[in-house]
């Protein structure tokens, strides 16, 4: 964590800032450890402070070493304390995060103070976004269990889906399977989307009873420590239809394109278009509408963004997912997701769920 909090703090002196308010909840785990659900961080070129309530006091003093923990009731009146006795003048605060209120409450209060005139507060969002796209070892071990954990459920699963099943009872089998194989929570709610139900991309389970030669798309993620998995599969009960086994393959084609020819340096738009360009010689463009992924860890969805129009660029050992779709309405859908890292040579799947 130590290391975390200064690779932020050279950020402050790039942002020529003195300080940065974190407010969000990955964030202030990222830097500091600490997994409360109520508290900021303050980080200075000098000093790091967790402040929290009774309730996590000692939590955080356990989880967070390297910062000076601070029980608070709540208010802005630590914060005031703090900007006079360190001297800092601009402060930079995640815009993201914060909500109106509370920065309306803060400004307030710094206005109320004839000492802190010349104090600034500067929207700064980004900052340990940014940082946490690239995954250090202890973060890349945390993944892999998550995705473990999906991968094991998602195969035990599958092959016990028999017609006669509802959505719900598909959701809650592989609910209960991740955390028997080690999650300690879901990452998102489960996806299935049985018959004309997967071409809703996001389709939530309903009592849908599945039917022979149903195509079903199933997305599931388990989280570890914090980190989440992302895992989609498309299978048919029984014997797929030509359909399925046209739009399955166009799909995987689609998908293993992606993973096989992404390198180093390429942005999010030009690897999306990996998997793109192939659905749209397919002639299926139009029914591939999201993006093809996104950057994963202590949130579902996180830097880089892999997608149309996306600018990112994607560095050495980044992690995201590759999850091309075909939606046909009336049929139903078909997505492939996987995991996987950029390294040198190329993408490398950390997801292992057979297909």
């Amino acid at each position: 964590m130590k290391e975390r909090v200064e690779g932020l703090v050279a950020q402050l002196k790039k942002k020529e800032l003195d300080g940065v308010l974190i407010s969000a909840p990955e964030n202030r785990r990222y830097l500091s450890g600490f997994s409360g659900s109520a508290g900021f961080l303050f980080i200075t070129k000098a000093n790091a402070i967790l402040v929290t309530d009774s309730r996590y006091t000692e939590q955080a003093t356990n989880q967070s070493p390297h910062f000076d923990v601070r029980q608070v009731r709540g208010g802005w009146g630590w914060l005031i304390d703090e900007l006079k006795a360190s001297g800092v003048k601009k402060i930079g605060f995640e815009s993201q995060a914060l909500t109106v209120s509370s920065y309306n409450n803060l400004i307030e209060a710094i206005k109320c103070d004839s000492a802190l005139g010349d104090v600034s507060m500067v929207p700064a969002p980004g900052l340990a976004e940014n940082q946490r796209i690239i995954k250090d070892q202890e973060e890349l071990s945390m993944l892999q269990l998550a995705i473990d954990a999906a991968d094991r459920a998602m195969d035990q699963v599958c092959p016990a889906i028999i017609p006669g099943m509802t959505e719900r009872e598909v959701a809650w089998k592989m609910e209960m399977a991740m955390r028997d194989f080690g999650a300690d929570a879901i990452s998102f709610d489960t996806i299935v989307a049985a018959g004309p139900n997967g071409a809703m991309a996001h389709h939530q389970p309903t009592d849908y009873v599945i039917k022979q030669s149903d195509p079903i798309v199933i997305d599931m993620g388990a989280k570890v420590g914090g980190y989440c998995s992302d895992l989609s599969r498309s299978i048919a009960v029984g014997e797929p239809d030509e359909t399925f086994n046209k739009i399955y393959d166009t799909v995987l084609g689609a998908q293993l394109t992606a993973i096989n020819t992404v390198k180093v340096g390429m942005t999010g738009e030009e690897t999306d278009n990996l998997s793109r360009n192939v659905i749209a010689d397919a002639g299926y463009g139009d029914n591939f509408g999201h993006s093809l992924g996104h950057g994963v860890g202590l949130e579902i969805h996180e830097n880089p963004r892999v997608g149309p129009r996306s600018p990112d660029v994607l560095e050495l050992n980044t992690v995201f997912t590759v999850e091309p779709g075909i939606y046909l309405s009336g049929w139903g859908g078909i997505r492939i997701e996987d995991i996987v890292i950029l390294r040198e040579d190329g993408a490398v799947p950390l997801s292992k769920a057979n297909k």
